[in-house]
């Protein structure tokens, strides 16, 4: 097994929205806001080269959509999912398979893009993993949600004949080596890949823990739907993660990468921080 950290660029959301009751003055050392209270964020994905596998997780915010939707949100940076890809060898037809953890846009825009009037799957020779609860939920949107659940990220999939639905339960193998765990707090039936890389147990957070400072427990998104099941189980996650020596990915954090944990007298606290390619060094030494 490999894996790659993919870039897809960075943008911005309001800070008082993803650190909800933490106040700014606590909040704004660690991700400082610019004059509109905005805050930069990661659009951070990982490839696993796993046997004949690619393995995409997650995808960005993609490049589809017009221009008033992207002045919303700043997209910044040079990264972009092509480029990343390309630096590690890959193309986008080299994608066996893309896992959506969930279908916000920022999580899955890059599913779809637009040949000419169409909307087509950006990896032609992948499958599309969601699973059903979820689907139901984003296809079917609630009021308070159904501006991050896009038809035009989501529907295009179904018809293009690549989705699939994972099957495997909160903690059940979904492939070899490849865990699946799954919460509600953030949004409907969220997966989070649990991956064994030579021994190392590394859990991909998505919207668990956006960003290391998520780790904290009243550090809880304004975005989530149910936010005291976001604490439940973030502290269950937390709790394996210290006993068990996890490695942390994050997908918003635009400084930490990865972190391992240490339990402390004020709870579960980052111990190291560090790129996901010191990792293999780390595990090949």
């Amino acid at each position: 097994m490999r894996l790659f950290t993919i870039n897809t660029g960075n943008f911005k959301l309001d800070g008082g929205a993803m650190h909800g009751v933490v106040p700014k003055s606590m909040w704004n050392k660690v991700h400082p806001a610019d004059e509109n209270n905005m805050c930069s964020w990661a659009l951070r994905c990982l490839l696993i080269e796993h046997g004949n596998y690619r393995i995409l997780v997650d995808n960005g915010i993609g490049t589809k959509q017009d221009a008033k939707f992207f002045s919303h949100y700043y997209l910044h940076g040079d990264d972009t999912l092509e480029k990343s890809l390309a630096a590690h060898g890959f193309t986008t037809d080299d994608i066996t398979d893309v896992f959506l953890t969930h279908l916000h846009f920022d999580h899955c825009g890059g599913s779809i893009k637009r040949e000419g009037d169409k909307l087509v799957p950006a990896f032609k020779n992948a499958h599309y993993w969601s699973n059903e609860a979820h689907w139901r939920s984003a296809t079917n949107p609630n009021d308070r949600e159904k501006a991050s659940f896009l038809k035009e990220n989501i529907l295009p999939i179904e018809e293009s004949g690549q989705l699939r639905f994972v099957k495997s339960g909160d903690g059940e193998e979904w492939m070899q080596d490849i865990r699946i765990r799954v919460v509600n707090g953030h949004t409907d039936s969220m997966m989070l890949p649990q991956i064994n890389y030579n021994g190392t147990t590394i859990l991909y957070c998505a919207d668990l823990f956006p960003s290391a400072a998520h780790i904290s427990m009243p550090w809880i998104m304004a975005y989530d739907m149910r936010p005291l099941d976001t604490l439940t189980e973030k502290k269950k996650i937390l709790n394996e993660a210290v006993a068990n020596n996890w490695v942390l990915f994050f997908e918003h954090d635009n400084e930490i990468e990865c972190c391992t944990l240490q339990d402390t007298d004020r709870g579960v606290k980052m111990k190291e921080s560090f790129k996901l390619a010191e990792l293999h060094t780390r595990s090949n030494s």
